[in-house]
């Protein structure tokens, strides 16, 4: 074997070697990219309504002395009293209103488990009244606010909402 023969040979071996750690490297890029991104949040049958993005009416207010209240009319007196136009029902006693702070929604659960069968989802930032903690404080059972859907989610994932938040929320 010549020199030329042996230097030829080693070019040839360094580049092969070079070749088949530059496409290790490549594969395990690609697959650590894929492992580490998060799933994309399921989209359930009861949902599928819930996510189309309801026109929001611009609040008017009207001229003061222009319109009439609606009223209602007592059994016994016959006399008109203002019906509230907004009434919001009270929480039950050991209940709170919180939002979903998780940035894809969470999923409801039947039962305070990662392991149990999702019943339902609730969107990023909604609010609900959450009804009980679980034994260990890991879950808690919520309820939405139009009272559609009730499950369990992860603690952590819901954030207490003070009686002042609510107030500028509607008035929003």
């Amino acid at each position: 074997m010549s020199f030329s023969g042996i230097v030829k040979f080693l070019i040839g071996f360094v580049i092969a070697i070079g070749l088949l750690a530059g496409a290790g490297i490549a594969g395990g890029l690609y697959f650590i990219t894929k492992l580490t991104s998060p799933p994309e949040k399921p989209i359930f049958a009861n949902e599928k309504n819930a996510n189309k993005v309801k026109p929001v009416a611009a609040k008017v207010q009207p001229p003061a002395a222009s319109t009439p209240k609606a009223t209602e009319v007592s059994a016994n007196t016959n006399t008109p009293t203002p019906i509230s136009e907004t009434k919001e029902k009270p929480l039950e006693p050991g209940t709170y209103k919180g939002r979903v702070i998780w940035s894809s929604g969470l999923s409801l659960r039947d039962n305070p488990s990662s392991d149990s069968e999702r019943i339902g989802g609730v969107a990023y930032n909604e609010e609900v009244v959450v009804l009980s903690e679980s034994d260990d404080k890991r879950w808690v059972r919520v309820r939405s606010e139009d009272g559609s859907n009730e499950g369990w989610v992860k603690a952590r994932n819901i954030k207490r909402v003070e009686e002042g938040e609510q107030a500028q929320a509607s008035n929003q």
